[in-house]
């Protein structure tokens, strides 16, 4: 089954109630979306209390695909606000008890940063996270090119495969080492994961300022037939995989909704057990 959502819920204007607050925002993307990626916990560990309220504001079928907090990916400059690495692995992971209860875990994204190659010393390092998050589904997203260079494509795909982690897949602009091809390759029959950044090439090459380079990074709209170009891609992944998620993460312009949908009705979805929408007194 093929299950289409978004990153994060706070910025789709499309999908929130005309009267709607910010306490209600996941309630009405609930409504639209099956699944959501969570990308609080990338910027730190959230406390136990604000994953049971998210829980208890989604529909017992919604999934949460958890971004795994920056420190343990390697992305945060400076030093951890933990006394040791295996103190801030133990935390992300008592966090994610609320969703492993109610079963609205999908996956946790372990997404490693553009200098994180393929060397030795980095397999490693993901044998580690494995060690630190045994047991929970695991889907790793590299953003260097190395990873898949002729020579290294298949041992990573292989890799992969033997620690069952989840692939992956990414749908972004090709501009050099920092990026990597879309490569539509099932590691987990379980479960496949799939992200859609956009193609803005400049954008993604430019250097904008701590405040604004997501803003430039993922400014673009998907064109219908780029959507439809990507039907048999995801299809295949259905074949091979039980869960395929889809994510969109080009909502710079908002226009992430948008795109999720067009794709929705494209490959002729129906998602049962949606939140309740609100519906006009005529």
């Amino acid at each position: 089954m093929i299950y289409i959502g978004l990153t994060g819920w706070g910025d789709h204007p499309d999908v929130y109630e005309e009267h709607s607050s910010k306490q209600d925002k996941l309630k009405d993307y609930s409504g639209h979306f099956p699944i959501v990626e969570l990308d609080a916990s990338f910027y730190a560990v959230q406390p136990e209390r604000n994953m049971r309220k998210w829980v208890d504001e989604t529909p017992s079928a919604f999934k949460f695909i958890v971004k795994a907090y920056q420190g343990m990916t390697g992305h945060q400059r400076g030093d951890i606000s933990f006394d040791s690495r295996e103190e801030m692995f133990q935390a992300f992971r008592l966090s994610l008890l609320p969703m492993i209860e109610s079963d609205k875990l999908g996956a946790v994204l372990l997404q490693f940063p553009p200098w994180f190659d393929c060397k030795k010393q980095h397999v490693d390092y993901i044998r580690y996270c494995k060690s630190k998050l045994e047991g929970l589904p695991l889907a790793v997203e590299f953003r260097h090119q190395s990873w898949y260079a002729p020579e290294f494509r298949e041992k990573t795909l292989d890799f992969l495969r033997q620690q069952q982690f989840i692939h992956s897949v990414c749908d972004e602009p090709q501009a050099g080492d920092g990026s990597i091809p879309l490569v539509p390759v099932v590691t987990n029959e379980q479960t496949t994961v799939f992200r859609l950044h956009g193609r803005n090439t400049a954008g993604w090459t430019r250097k904008g300022n701590e405040n604004n380079w997501r803003e430039v990074r993922y400014l673009y709209e998907y064109r219908e037939q780029e959507l439809k170009d990507l039907v048999p891609v995801l299809q295949g992944l259905d074949r091979d995989s039980r869960h395929v998620y889809v994510l969109f993460n080009n909502n710079s312009g908002g226009h992430a909704a948008k795109n999720a949908k067009q794709m929705i009705e494209l490959l002729g979805l129906d998602y049962g057990g949606l939140a309740p929408r609100q519906l006009g007194l005529f």
